[in-house]
């Protein structure tokens, strides 16, 4: 839904990894500079520069593009009784066997949480460069303050900025709470204590997410047979990522994007749009669709590492964001991952035929690493990382309780 890798092109071939055009080593040295140009950039009037321009299989007009048919699912009764279980589980496994995007409403998401998360977003991005500097994102990593991306690449540079953090979930620790001021804490670390309510709004936003997002996984997991709590124990000690996103106007948004075609390496986006400005379009059957935003309901879509622990039952699908000439977007995108250390693995098939593995086990750690530093993520994310990751088995594991836990990574 938006792009944790920093975008992407349709037509890279996997593995022509080296030859995706990469900031210059100097990047950190550079960086001040460089995003200082970007900014510059927000106010043209009318044409953009060479660096943002995509190729045209990527931009192709969308003035005409139909809105994408998804299901709005009702987690909330899901959660209630077992046939609002029924309807939400049939629902989604329709949408994620095709495109794998759904809407939700019945979430319990307080809209004055929401609607201080959007506006906290709107006043960071406000602030001056030097401000926002002080949170600036490390290369090869996914947290932090980024402009365009140019601490990454040097060409198809999206046109938009963000704020990415990391949130670990409410159990993380085994006793629930040890973490409780996490969020909080990177405001106030990394912008200062004048921060520290807007730290505390995005603690509670997180929060509110991770409870949507192991609802989610409840329905999930009836849809494929596996019950309510197996997708849910997965995730419960996960490391979730939370990102901020402003797009400009821009002077020539039918030659440039807020965000290139990419599908999401991580398991499950939750994307809350501001106002009535769109600009999310998933690519389905040959054409972009749009997804629209509307009052109260939060758009879904499952990434990678889902589709491996579904072993491609479900699809992540690819997906993009157009800007605009005269008007700005907002949107908060939660990432939701496993612990880094989790070891990704569909469970067991059953037999007498066991379906074959498309991908082999991995870690969430490993998948995050590939995509930050190695490679855009597109259609063949995937395929690329399990060659990357070099020969391995995909048989079936022995049968265990639940997911299978890996070696601490350092």
């Amino acid at each position: 839904m938006v792009d944790l890798s920093n975008s992407s092109t349709m037509s890279t071939p996997a593995m022509e990894i080296s030859r995706i055009p990469m900031a210059p080593a100097d990047a950190n040295a550079t960086e001040s500079k460089n995003t200082t140009d970007v900014l510059d950039l927000w106010r043209l009037k009318k044409e953009i520069p060479a660096p943002f321009v995509w190729p045209q299989q990527d931009t192709h007009p969308s003035s005409t593009t139909k809105e994408l048919d998804v299901p709005v699912v009702d987690v909330g009764s899901a959660l209630r009784d077992a046939a609002g279980m029924r309807h939400a589980a049939s629902q989604v496994a329709s949408a994620c066997a095709s495109h794998g995007f759904f809407q939700v409403t019945g979430h319990g998401v307080d809209p004055a949480l929401a609607r201080a998360a959007l506006d906290g977003a709107a006043d960071f991005f406000r602030l001056p460069l030097a401000t926002k500097q002080r949170a600036r994102r490390v290369p090869g990593t996914v947290i932090g303050y980024a402009s365009a991306h140019v601490d990454r690449f040097a060409a198809k540079l999206p046109w938009k900025e963000t704020l990415s953090f990391g949130h670990h979930h409410h159990h993380h620790d085994g006793a629930g709470g040890g973490n409780s001021h996490l969020v909080e804490d990177y405001f106030t670390s990394n912008l200062g204590g004048s921060f520290k309510h807007l730290g505390e709004v995005y603690q509670k936003y997180c929060e509110a997410m991770e409870e949507v997002s192991l609802a989610i996984m409840e329905v999930l997991g009836v849809s494929l047979g596996l019950g309510r709590g197996y997708y849910r124990d997965f995730f419960a000690d996960g490391s979730s990522i939370m990102r901020c996103n402003y797009y400009p106007p821009c002077p020539e948004p039918e030659r440039t994007l807020g965000t290139g075609p990419h599908c999401d390496p991580t398991a499950l986006t939750i994307l809350l749009q501001d106002g009535a400005v769109d600009g999310l379009q998933v690519l389905v059957d040959g054409a972009w669709r749009s997804v629209r935003p509307k009052p109260g309901e939060l758009v879904v879509n499952i990434g990678d590492t889902f589709m491996a622990l579904s072993n491609g039952r479900y699809k992540s699908c690819l997906h993009r964001a157009v800007v605009h000439r005269e008007q700005e977007r907002r949107s908060l995108a939660y990432f939701l991952c496993p612990r880094h250390d989790c070891l990704v693995r569909p469970p067991p098939s059953p037999s007498p035929a066991p379906a074959p593995r498309l991908y082999p086990d991995f870690t969430w750690a490993d998948l995050m690493r590939f995509t930050q530093r190695h490679y855009r993520a597109d259609t063949r994310t995937l395929d690329a990382f399990a060659r990357w990751l070099g020969p391995q088995s995909c048989s079936d594991p022995p049968s265990t309780n639940g997911p299978a836990k890996a070696q601490e990574i350092v």
